[in-house]
């Protein structure tokens, strides 16, 4: 069984300058560093959320281009920290974007990449509409990633409400959840606590989940309320509404422990149906 540490949330309201919001990120990963977090996990479109999607999907790099990789591998080498790049906006041939999470290891390199499965495509109440399939080329794999304290399983904002994916993740061995977000106010107040805690009691594991906050420019609100919680749905730490960090040590006992109580993962069945009856 591998030594407790110290995980770490960043909090942050992205707007339509990428340059700030950069800095203003690695601002926040240097004093989780200096928190004592060994990993630092970053929320989803941290670099930059723009006014509307044409103008994300003009602003859009390769990888191979975008300065967000470069900056957080020369980071995480120099702090000597993992680093979870919770999702960029990357140009893919189709001409679209894949919502691309990253997790740098403490050497500077690059273990694993995930593309973002489920889009949010969506019509709340007061005309408050998405439509994220317009920009975003959805991926179709589920991704782990070894790292120094257990498997971590992948995953992006909306997936939050499909806990298959999480089943999966945990059924292949992940004993952590990493779930970066830019949810809506409207959303988040009603379910996001609620999601996130569900999806650590059901696999039985700790869950990191870095949001983003504030109102932009444009008018676009998100919810922050960052979460990391234990593998019992107690929450360790929240990030509440405004941008900083949150820090929590993490137990990698507790998850065998949670899981030996209630050894849900091993209760699988294979059923048939649902069939209409009468």
């Amino acid at each position: 069984m591998s030594a407790a540490f110290k995980v770490a949330c960043i909090q942050n309201c992205a707007d339509d300058d990428l340059t700030q919001n950069l800095a203003e990120t690695e601002a926040l990963v240097r004093a989780a560093r200096a928190a004592g977090a060994e990993l630092i996990c970053l929320p989803e479109n941290f670099s930059l959320i723009q006014v509307n999607d044409a103008m994300l999907l003009a602003e859009a790099r390769p990888e191979e281009t975008h300065p967000a990789i470069p900056r957080f591998r020369t980071l995480a080498r120099e702090l000597r920290a993992w680093i979870l790049l919770g999702s960029l906006s990357i140009k893919v041939e189709s001409g679209k974007l894949n919502n691309r999470s990253y997790l740098i290891d403490s050497d500077g390199h690059i273990t694993a990449v995930y593309d973002k499965i489920h889009l949010f495509d969506v019509n709340l109440k007061a005309g408050e509409s998405y439509r994220e399939t317009a920009t975003v080329e959805a991926g179709d794999r589920a991704v782990t990633a070894r790292t120094p304290w257990g498997v971590l399983g992948l995953s992006v904002c909306y997936d939050l409400r499909f806990p298959y994916l999480y089943r999966a993740l945990a059924q292949a061995g992940a004993r952590y959840l990493a779930i970066p977000a830019a949810f809506t106010r409207t959303t988040g107040q009603a379910h996001w606590h609620l999601l996130v805690r569900a999806r650590a009691v059901e696999t039985g594991s700790y869950v990191f989940a870095p949001g983003q906050c504030g109102v932009r420019r444009s008018g676009r609100a998100t919810y922050g309320h960052s979460l990391i919680v234990d593998p019992w749905g107690r929450i360790l730490a929240d990030g509440g509404d405004a941008p900083g960090f949150i820090v929590a040590d993490v137990d990698p006992g507790k998850v065998d422990e949670v899981r030996r109580m209630i050894p849900a993962l091993q209760h699988d069945r294979v059923f048939t149906g649902p069939e209409p009856q009468g």
